[in-house]
């Protein structure tokens, strides 16, 4: 019986410190300096209005 725990206390050690690594994961990216926008979204908006509009238009004269 005591041959076995001398066996089982290095394996359940091992274990746990293998669990605790586990913890410890990556920290976040930190948020980037500056502007979120670049404009292009902007662009991309006013295309759509746009659109909307010509498409009112060409309903309207048809």
């Amino acid at each position: 019986m005591s041959s076995m725990r001398l066996f089982a206390l290095p394996i359940i050690g091992f274990m746990f410190m293998a669990l605790l690594q586990l913890g410890y994961g990556q920290a976040p990216a930190p948020a980037p300096h500056g502007p979120s926008s670049d404009g292009t979204a902007i662009d991309q908006g006013i295309a759509y209005i746009l659109l909307l509009v010509a498409l009112a238009i060409t309903y309207l004269i048809h």
